[in-house]
């Protein structure tokens, strides 16, 4: 295992630059920390390229089965530089982003197994922790991928990366730039474009949103577009009683993706 104890080391360079979303974007590729995450990343069958192990902490840490990954011994102070943990466990990892263009998205959910399904389309979610949660509730609600509108927060940051846990390595994600690509996504896979909003909306229990539904999160201060409120062929609202005006994004997301459960009767 390759010892790196130096700043200008040419990988712990190109590894410090991961922190910032421009690199990300560019190498599609992002860093994930934790024993359980590489675990859950090798085991979903998600690339992993470099596996970083703390000097003086993570060596005596038992790692899953590293595969084709490169592994490294990185000293504490570098590895400290990079950790976004208060406790760590001195293992860090670099993985593939689990983004399809959105050509290949629509063929993923109108294949055998998915055709029926529910995908999400995230409106410009601005925190990190309700992307990365919602994403996880997601799968848990059997939900087959997620569009990111342009202006949501990056999926791949850290906090967001944790909030998802390992639904970040299964659940595929798609990016759009405008209302108008959305509209063609929802379209070109057959789903009917279901808008949370109060305009118009009727109860989400009076609403069938069990199968082939693109569901839209809107913005947490100004909720969904209005172009994509305007393009839905559902509007639904969760009721709510009391002085309450509206609900935290992820938690709302949670309530209207598990509607599907109760009509489809998949709860366990």
């Amino acid at each position: 295992m390759k010892y790196i104890s130096s700043r200008e080391n040419a990988r712990y360079k190109s590894l410090v630059k991961l922190q910032k979303k421009k690199y990300r974007d560019e190498r599609g590729l992002y860093i994930i920390e934790g024993v359980k995450p590489l675990k859950d990343a090798l085991e979903s069958g998600c690339p992993v390229k470099e596996i970083y192990i703390r000097e003086g902490t993570g060596e005596n840490v038992e790692l899953p089965a590293e595969g084709d990954s490169a592994a490294f011994l990185l000293e504490g102070g570098l590895f400290d530089r990079i950790s976004d943990t208060r406790t760590s466990q001195g293992v860090l990892a670099v993985a593939a982003k689990n983004l399809l263009s959105g050509e290949d998205f629509i063929k993923l959910m109108n294949a055998d197994g998915n055709s029926e399904g529910n995908f999400l389309i995230l409106d410009r979610l601005q925190d990190p922790g309700n992307v990365g949660t919602i994403i996880r509730t997601a799968e848990a609600a059997g939900y087959k991928g997620a569009v990111l509108v342009s202006g949501t927060a990056d999926p791949y940051s850290p906090k967001a990366a944790r909030a998802a846990a390992g639904s970040l390595f299964r659940i595929p994600l798609t990016e759009a730039a405008s209302d108008e690509e959305v509209a063609e996504l929802a379209e070109a896979s057959g789903r009917k474009l279901a808008v949370s909003c109060l305009q118009g909306a009727v109860s989400c229990f009076e609403t069938d949103l069990s199968s082939r539904t693109a569901l839209v999160i809107g913005n947490e201060g100004s909720g969904a577009s209005p172009g994509l409120i305007d393009k839905a062929r559902i509007r639904v609202r969760i009721p709510m009683e009391g002085r309450i005006e509206s609900l935290n994004a992820a938690v709302a997301a949670g309530i209207l993706m598990y509607r599907r459960m109760e009509y489809t009767g998949n709860e366990r």
